[in-house]
């Protein structure tokens, strides 16, 4: 047995690390080990602060090409380990983030039981996954990962064998053996196809098991059985915002896989359900409604007279088979042999089980009723439908202008619809709303673009009809910036009948929902929203449905205005909007467009829901999960529960707890907030746009260029070819600056806002007193305490030919330098994370192994970007790209 490949309090980390070193000498050699240990014991040695381990890139040198893509892949493989073992242990989920706790805490401030069911009773909770282009390992990868969480589970329960028979320990061996030897990276570009299925592994292997045990437990604390409120999402397959791949024929796949994976979960369940139900009429009573079903069923087998539930699960098996076969096209592998009419919805098949459920309870103490898996199929046909995750169409409200104005044209209403003023278009829609006409002509040769829009609002119709109107209940516009963009949605929508007129209409019509993204747009939500809900045809269809979405965007946001302006704005937009929905009449249901990165939004889910401004949750929330938080979330039954409740328990809390500052404290801090703010949004413009060759500097100082070659999205990196920052989209944006561990998307423009700031007294009580202040901050210490500035210089000096690159970042170190000072002063703690050991432990342990990785990818860059042409070398910047990301967590 070799010496641990790292030193951690964690024994898993331990235990992973030690088998991980094993592994790399049995199958990569001794050389390769020695060379990694010694490489990882000095990092660490200098991390530490040990004498004579002053040296930043010992032993990296010596590497052969072969050598550094070996070690590359070893210092991710243990980060992988590293995360699974920090994740079995709850390290990055709040002590409190619970159904229990949020209970306990709000019947403590006198908050009963009964004013919670009430909330959940309207309440809509839901993580809405998304193709964002941040997991950089492959699924098999992941798999294997996922693998070993199982087996660790086993091994915690003290088994010594698999079901399989085979020993634990000698398992997990194996599939870390398994890790060694499979290729980190994809070699082709991943199709919308493939992002489809993905996607489909978490809905079907984690969120339909998973959602109806979490409703189970509720329903216990609660002591009565709530609303179906947590329900999932997907822009999967219907986000056409910068993607030519998606189409109507990728959005009919996503939906229609959809239904085949949560139709084969119900037949297998109610498959069960029949082999499980043995009660005979002769010794129990049956009621009516039972028999019926049993007498309806086509089931004659004498083995089976006196036992009707069993007969009426095989009818209601045979009207799911047929339903398989109507909706997904051909029958499912195990078809029912008896004949049956499909389900013309789920609430018919729901009926049938809550028949099923009655019957049982109905005698004796009624232990066979609603509960075990009968109770939980019920569950997940309320909360998954025939469509398992609702999908989000999604367009950039430039695309539907164009293709609007072909409309317009063709069908003769306006030549020439773009040069319309706002209020001209504005006057032009709402005539055309007025009715229900449509405009397109089914034998005109569009063009493509709108023959493609046209195609999508089809599909969506035809896609709605067959799998009910939970299926696609949203239109997202992209970048919507006055209230003519959401008309033009509603014109486009009419054309498949997604968009009726009158008020009675509002609750099935399609859901027109804004995205407000950048600074300047967040500004305006308000007054859109409030021309919207004023307009005679679209405000009584909103009052009818109860409730309005609007979207606000955190990643276009940072990027047009820095970390602290985009919180704060999204912050104020959102108060904003709250007065506005109340004169309105309607519910306001906020979508947060958050990614992983702190530049996107990410950090804590728990904290950030709780540190919404109060009345804008009200128990309505969606929430985008996408990339490497996809997989560190939802990749295993036991995260997904953990993460899916804390998102819950935060809903409920920042519904119903009492405001967290005093009344009068409000205007100061809000007028503290806003000159923060102000002196940030400076500062970061005059860096990031108006600084000469800032563009080319953070071009040549990232891989922003190695990252576009990585196989792991279907969409471009810029919505246009053009080379701007505007036009770069946030991902890339942020996920080159966290490797290059700046990350500045996530602080820049703190540092000069706290040393302008004149009352560093106030903004510590703020810290103390403000949720929202305390989450901005604590967000903030968790980049500052990954981005290293030593290591941030040397990417630096690969922008060597811009004019002016060190002048550049000198500002970006001197701005760091603030905001870590700044912070510390505000916080009152001698070191970043001081309040927070657990972080702090998590990080540190991290450190030894993302900086040897950064100096390897730097020096293969440089390399690169010299003209030399071996495949090793690219690879090797893949490598460290996905090894890099993966020790960060949230990079992307």
């Amino acid at each position: 047995m070799g010496p641990p490949i790292q030193i951690s309090q964690n024994p898993d980390i331990r235990y992973l690390g030690r088998i991980l070193g094993d592994v790399i000498r049995a199958y990569g050699g001794d050389k390769l080990f020695r060379q990694t240990e010694y490489i990882r014991s000095a990092s660490v040695d200098r991390h530490r602060g040990i004498a004579g381990a002053e040296a930043i890139d010992p032993g990296l040198e010596a590497l052969s090409l072969d050598d550094t893509i070996a070690f590359v892949r070893g210092f991710m493989l243990f980060s992988m380990l590293a995360n699974l073992a920090e994740d079995r242990q709850g390290v990055a989920i709040e002590p409190e983030a619970t159904m229990a706790a949020a209970l306990a805490k709000l019947a403590a401030d006198g908050v009963d039981t009964a004013a919670v069911a009430a909330l959940l009773d309207a309440a809509l909770i839901a993580p809405v996954l998304t193709a964002h282009p941040t997991e950089v390992r492959r699924k098999s990868m992941l798999d294997h990962k996922n693998r070993i969480a199982e087996l660790m589970r086993l091994r915690d329960a003290g088994a010594e064998e698999t079901s399989e028979g085979d020993v634990v320990e000698d398992a997990i061996r194996r599939q870390i053996v398994l890790l060694w030897q499979t290729r980190p990276l994809r070699t082709e570009k991943l199709f919308v196809a493939d992002e489809i299925d993905n996607a489909l592994t978490y809905l079907r292997d984690v969120f339909l098991p998973v959602v109806p045990k979490l409703y189970a437990r509720w329903e216990k604390q609660l002591g009565r059985r709530p609303a179906s409120f947590l329900r999932v999402g997907s822009w999967i397959g219907g986000d056409r915002d910068g993607n030519p791949f998606v189409t109507a024929e990728t959005l009919r796949m996503a939906t229609t896989r959809n239904a085949a994976a949560v139709l084969s979960h119900y037949l297998d369940a109610v498959h069960a359900l029949g082999a499980e139900l043995s009660v005979s009429s002769a010794l129990a009573p049956v009621p009516p409604a039972v028999e019926t079903l049993a007498e309806a069923s086509g089931d004659a087998a004498l083995s089976r007279r006196d036992e009707p539930y069993r007969r009426a699960l095989s009818g209601i098996y045979a009207r799911l088979s047929a339903t398989h076969a109507e909706i997904v096209g051909k029958s499912p592998p195990r078809p029912s042999a008896l004949a049956g009419e499909p389900y013309a919805t789920p609430g018919d098949f729901r009926r049938d089980l809550v028949t099923i459920a009655g019957g049982l309870s109905a005698s004796g103490e009624g232990q066979l009723g609603g509960i075990g898996a009968l109770g939980r199929l019920i569950r997940a046909v309320e909360v998954f439908g025939f469509h398992l995750a609702t999908l989000d169409m999604r367009q950039n409200s430039a695309v539907h202008e164009r293709v609007l104005a072909e409309l317009l044209s063709v069908s003769g209403v306006c030549a020439d619809y773009r040069a319309l003023s706002e209020e001209e278009r504005v006057a032009l829609l709402t005539a055309e709303l007025a009715s229900d006409r449509p405009l397109a002509a089914p034998w005109h040769e569009w063009s493509e673009e709108t023959a493609g829009e046209l195609a999508i609002v089809h599909a969506a119709a035809d896609v709605r009809r067959r799998l009910g109107t939970d299926t696609i209940c949203q239109w997202i516009i992209s970048m919507a910036q006055d209230l003519s963009d959401l008309l033009e949605v509603h014109v486009l929508a009419r054309e498949g009948g997604l968009w009726r007129s009158g008020a009675e209409a509002g609750a099935t019509n399609l859901m027109v929902v804004p995205l407000f993204e950048t600074i300047d747009d967040l500004s305006r939500a308000p007054d859109i929203m409030t021309r919207y809900f004023a307009m005679p045809e679209l405000g009584p269809q909103v009052r009818v449905r109860g409730y309005q979405e609007v979207m606000i965007g955190y990643s276009d946001s940072n990027k047009d205005g820095g970390y602290l302006t985009s919180t704060w704005g999204l912050h104020q937009a959102s108060q904003a909007l709250t007065p506005v929905f109340e004169k309105a009449g309607s519910a306001m249901q906020l979508f947060h467009g958050r990614g992983g990165a702190v530049g996107r939004g990410g950090g804590s889910a728990f904290a950030a829901i709780r540190a919404q401004p109060a009345a804008t949750v009200q128990g309505r929330i969606r929430i985008t999960e996408q990339g490497e938080v996809i997989a560190a979330k939802y990749g295993s039954a036991d995260s997904a529960a953990t993460n899916l409740e804390a998102m819950v328990s935060a809903s409920l809390l920042a519904s119903l707890e009492a405001d967290a500052i005093r009344e009068d404290d409000h205007p100061r801090y809000a007028a503290a907030m806003t000159a923060l703010s102000d002196t940030a949004f400076a500062a970061y413009r005059g860096l990031v746009y108006e600084t000469p060759g800032f563009k080319d500097f953070f071009r040549a100082m990232t891989p922003i260029a190695e990252i576009a070659t990585l196989k792991i999205g279907s969409r471009p990196s810029s919505r246009t070819k053009s080379s701007a920052i505007e036009d770069l989209r946030a991902i890339p944006w942020v996920f080159s600056w966290a490797q290059s561990r700046a990350m500045l998307p996530g602080w820049y423009g703190t540092g000069e806002a706290f040393a302008a700031f004149k009352d560093p007294v106030l903004l510590a009580d703020m810290a103390q007193s403000w949720p929202f202040f305390a989450a901005l901050l604590g967000n903030m210490e968790m980049v500052l305490a990954k981005s290293d500035m030593g290591i941030a210089a040397r990417y630096a000096a690969l922008a060597g030919a811009v004019d002016g690159h060190e002048a550049i970042f000198t500002r970006i170190r001197d701005g760091w330098n603030r905001a870590h000072d700044g912070l510390l002063a505000i916080t009152g703690q001698t070191r970043l994370l001081e309040k927070s050991p657990a972080l702090e432990a998590s990080i540190r342990l991290r450190l030894p192994y993302i900086e040897p990785l950064n100096l390897l990818q730097i020096e293969l860059m440089k390399r690169h970007r010299a003209g030399e042409t071996d495949p090793r070398i690219a690879e090797g910047i893949q490598l460290t790209i996905n090894a890099i990301a993966t020790a960060l967590r949230n990079s992307g």
